[in-house]
């Protein structure tokens, strides 16, 4: 094996190990909540940007289909996908604004508000956390770091141990796929194996 991907591998291992140790019970939390926002009517509001739009959308996909499990679909928009209301948005207003003018829209207090920033520092995410905050919904925040000036608006923060953007992001797959493993034992009324 090349000393490049040792590297890479070493380095993946170390931050998923410092992840497990320091975000296991919010981990868990954060899937808890989101059962509990679902079962009271509630929709999940996923977003970033680039690979971590891709992020959003994957959490969405996993709660509107299914993980492992057939059962219900679950209600969850990912609000990087409408290219028309973000284009009318960025146009019409700015690009910090693609995400906060839909979750005032359509976010409500039971509705969890999920954002996905390596960094925490992204001008759209911030605004958009902050709105989900002041409208009274729930927000959760997967970062890396500290979580920027994102984690003030942030109701509960998930943040790995890294400040490497492809760690972060390995991590927050990671994460998404032990709270989707959450909702769906939920959703079908079983035990998560998570």
């Amino acid at each position: 094996m090349s000393d490049w991907l040792t590297t890479q591998l070493d380095e993946h291992v170390a931050v998923a190990e410092a992840t497990a140790t320091t975000l296991a019970d919010d981990i868990r939390t954060v899937g808890r909540l989101v059962c509990d926002r679902l079962a009271r009517g509630g929709v999940v509001y996923t977003f970033g940007n680039g690979g971590s739009a891709a992020d959003a959308q994957h959490l969405a996909g996993e709660l509107i289909g299914h993980y492992k499990r057939d059962r219900r679909p679950l209600p969850a928009v990912t609000l990087s996908t409408d290219a028309s209301v973000m284009t009318c948005i960025a146009n019409d207003y700015s690009y910090e604004d693609v995400f906060s003018r839909q979750v005032r829209a359509l976010a409500r207090p039971d509705d969890v508000v999920i954002a996905f920033t390596t960094s925490g520092r992204s001008p759209n995410v911030v605004a958009a956390l902050a709105a989900g905050q002041a409208g009274g919904a729930t927000t959760v925040l997967f970062a890396g770091g500290d979580g920027g000036p994102a984690r003030v608006h942030a109701d509960h923060a998930l943040l790995v141990p890294s400040k490497s953007t492809q760690r972060i992001q390995e991590m927050h797959t990671l994460m998404l796929h032990v709270i989707s493993e959450i909702v769906d034992a939920w959703a079908a009324g079983e035990e998560p194996t998570a």
